[in-house]
């Protein structure tokens, strides 16, 4: 195994990867940015260095974090979720660098980064997809040419977009070039790229996501499901595992579909394959594919008793991923509420100093978290401040544990959505797992 790891990222994210890569012996480097210093990752750590420039910037500079892997003689990087995570020009420069990259290759990244060319490859391996545009759009006259085809209510969806962002729903032509205008130039700024395309809107439908590993001797592997639907603006806000929608024999073929869509681009190491489940009909569709760790990830830890950042680690040293993945099955049932700061209500991000800080603990609770009491949260990065998950021998007992854990954790200073988990685990569509994208929304007219 390597023996130093620099961690590219930064929060609960980068403390649980050196969580990891220490109790695997593998000295960790953290990078921070100027506002960062105080946070826990750091400390951790068994180096640090601060980036320069501006703090909403920093962990996106991929020279800077480069020079400091030689400097520091970091031998991997592991990028976390978010920032340069999915960026195949990174992970490619690591490469050429000498370094280890902890995820797939460059070449399945970019694969998987266009969604659109993504469409194409795992519909060609037999993956069902969203009826949708065969092509990316530039324009607004061939949106509403492609809406008109795939037949409305549309989504227009960034080609290089993904997790949650860069889409919007359109219900007519005029909403078409509306909403092409808007989604076009947010996907130019945040992605560089403009191109959108068009697929089929579903009103009533699921998230959910196949959770694989690709490992070094070339098989991929599932590691269940994950339900994804509590949704606020299509961002995540708690998932569940198993899903309440899914039963044994379509668990097994959306686990196959995940394995072939994978397979299609040679995957290695963990990743995610997100699917759109309708309720009506039951029938699935390939959403997207992460190419690397998702936030989510303890649910399935939990459920089957697994260290995936550990995994990450031994298969890009060439190894196995340190469990049997022949034998290993889940248990129980796994809850995870995202603690943000922002508003309850409205979810708008609400930063600031944390004065206060508890924790919730008993059997089958864990909290990942980025922050502490003396720490600040600042408007430069999203809102996420700890992972609540817990683990009951079924859903009941998960449901009770949550409800538990979310009024024995106390967070004081910054704007907290604590007070909507507590509002979510006593709704009672949520309670009877009968949910859809559309709950939040429902929950606030």
């Amino acid at each position: 195994m390597f023996e130093s790891l620099l961690v590219a990222n930064r929060g609960e994210i980068a403390r649980r990867v050196i969580r990891s890569a220490r109790a695997l012996g593998i000295r960790t480097v953290a990078v921070h940015s100027s506002v960062d210093a105080e946070l826990p990752f750091v400390a951790e750590a068994d180096d640090r260095v601060e980036l320069t420039g501006p703090p909403a910037q920093a962990y996106r500079d991929a020279r800077q974090l480069l020079d400091v892997a030689r400097k520091t003689s970091a031998a991997a990087v592991h990028p976390g979720y978010g920032f340069l995570s999915e960026d195949a020009g990174f992970a490619r420069a690591v490469s050429e660098a000498g370094l280890a990259w902890i995820g797939p290759s460059a070449e399945a990244i970019s694969a998987m980064g266009d969604k659109v060319a993504a469409r194409e490859t795992v519909a060609a391996a037999g993956v069902p997809v969203a009826p949708g545009s065969a092509c990316a759009v530039s324009t607004e006259d061939a949106a509403v040419a492609e809406a008109g085809r795939v037949g409305l209510p549309v989504m227009l969806k960034a080609a290089a977009g993904g997790g949650g962002m860069g889409m919007a729903i359109a219900t007519d032509a005029a909403s078409v070039r509306a909403e092409y205008a808007k989604v076009s130039a947010f996907a130019d700024r945040l992605f560089g790229d403009s191109r959108l395309f068009v697929e089929r809107y579903f009103p009533r439908v699921r998230h959910v996501e196949v959770q694989i590993l690709g490992l070094a001797d070339g098989r991929v592997v599932a590691l269940g499901e994950r339900e994804c639907s509590v949704q606020r603006r299509h961002q995540k806000v708690a998932e569940e595992s198993p899903s309440p929608a899914v039963d044994p024999d379509l668990r097994r073929r959306m686990e196959q579909a995940a394995v072939r869509a994978a397979a299609t681009v040679d995957y290695r190491n963990a990743g995610t394959v997100e699917f759109l489940l309708d309720r009506d009909t039951g029938e699935f569709f390939f959403l997207e594919m992460n190419t690397r760790l998702q936030v989510e990830h303890p649910v399935t830890e939990l459920r089957y008793g697994v260290d995936l950042v550990a995994s990450q680690l031994r298969i890009a040293d060439g190894a196995e991923p340190g469990f049997d993945v022949d034998a290993t099955a889940p248990t129980g049932h796994a809850i995870e509420l995202r603690v943000n700061a922002e508003d309850p209500k409205r979810f708008l991000p609400g930063p600031g100093p944390v004065t206060g800080w508890v924790e919730p603990t008993g059997e089958g609770v864990r909290v990942d978290a980025g922050y502490a009491a003396g720490t600040t949260v600042t408007p430069f990065y999203d809102s996420l401040l700890a992972k609540l998950v817990v683990h009951g021998s079924d859903r009941e007992q998960a449901l009770e544990r949550a409800r538990l854990a979310v009024a024995g954790f106390t967070v004081t200073g910054p704007k907290c959505n604590l007070p909507f988990h507590a509002e979510l685990l006593e709704n009672p569509e949520f309670v009877s797992g009968q949910y859809d994208t559309g709950l939040i929304a429902r929950m606030r007219t």
